[in-house]
This record gives C-alpha cells, structure tokens and sequence, in this order.
C-alpha cells in the first residue's frame, strides 16, 4: 500500500507502482476537472488518478492488463479491462492518460510491459491515443497526456498540432534524467 495526498493505495504484484509520473498527474487532473464533468481515464493502473478524481465527478477507467484492473477495483474504481478506446461509447468531456512513454527495446515479459514499453522513440501508443482520442470528446472536451522529455515532448506536441488540437503545457516537474510534462489537448474551435 502507498500513501498519496489523503489516499491509501492498494498495490498488487504486476501493477505499477504510483510515482513521480503519477503524483504529477494527479495534480493536473485536480487542477483541470470540473465537478460536471465526464472522466475516462486509459491506463489506470491502481487507480491512483480515478481515486481522486472520483471525489469530485464521474470517472470510468480502462487498462489493458488484467492484474491493474483487479487492483483498480480494489481500490474502489470502475474499471474495464480493454486496450486504449477498445470498447468505449459514448463521449466524454475530460479523457486522462499516462501512458507507457519510456523508449525501449527490451521487454520484461508480463503485463508491466505495457506499463512503461512507449516502443523504440517512446510514443507508440502515444500516437495511437492521438488518432483515436477526438472520437470521444465531447464538443468542448479535452485531454491531459502525461509525457516525457526521454520520448521527445516537442515532437509529440507537433503531431497533436498536426491533428488539429490545441496545446498548452498544463504542469511540468524537472527530474535529474528527464522532464515530465502534462499536456492539454482540445479541438480546435
């Protein structure tokens, strides 16, 4: 179990374990949310982020491995197992994803993969999130995408440019190996 802000979270084997990446983006979602709005979270691990947002408004989670969706719903969270929008309907006015951003090449061989393995430059799934996210936002929703300075946070905020989103640097947190950085994104209006 670890202890965050006013949370205990359960932590079972297999699943990552909340840290600087995951305090960061607590913060942001706290500073963002709206008590009205929508929140899908991808990627939600123990459900760290969910647990807080859940306080405050309506929160669904999704993640791809089985042994963070056990431990999300121990730790109180809604939570499906499905892989990025897989199985998603309807629309939602505030999607929240820290995704595995870390470029690699190795693989440890079980569901932790799919925690930090971003694929050889870090943004596989990054850019995978980007082409399908607009599809459920609602009008005026956006996004908060946590991202790394080892994955290249230039590049990944061209191609949200490129998609037609606007995007704004939410919160940064400067570590000796890398910079984490949450992004806004929103649809152009």
């Amino acid at each position: 179990m670890i202890g965050y802000g006013n949370k205990k979270i359960w932590v079972l084997p297999g699943v990552y374990k909340p840290a600087e990446d995951s305090f960061l983006m607590v913060e942001a979602v706290l500073k963002e949310l709206r008590p009205s709005d929508r929140v899908l979270e991808i990627g939600a691990g123990s459900g760290i982020v969910s647990a807080f947002i859940k306080d405050r408004a309506s929160v669904i989670a999704i993640d791809i491995s089985p042994c963070a969706v056990k431990c999300a719903k121990l730790n109180g969270i809604d939570v499906i197992r499905a892989d990025l929008f897989d199985g998603i309907k309807g629309r939602f006015d505030l999607i929240v994803f820290n995704p595995p951003y870390l470029p690699s090449g190795e693989k440890i061989g079980d569901w932790l993969d799919f925690a930090w393995d971003g694929g050889e430059d870090g943004q596989a799934t990054i850019n995978r999130f980007l082409r399908q996210v607009k599809d459920c936002l609602t009008e005026n929703g956006r996004f908060l995408l946590l991202v790394s300075s080892l994955s290249g946070v230039d590049a990944i905020m061209e191609r949200m440019t490129s998609l037609g989103f606007i995007v704004e640097e939410l919160l940064s947190e400067r570590y000796f190996f890398e910079r984490l950085v949450v992004l806004r994104g929103r649809m152009k209006e």
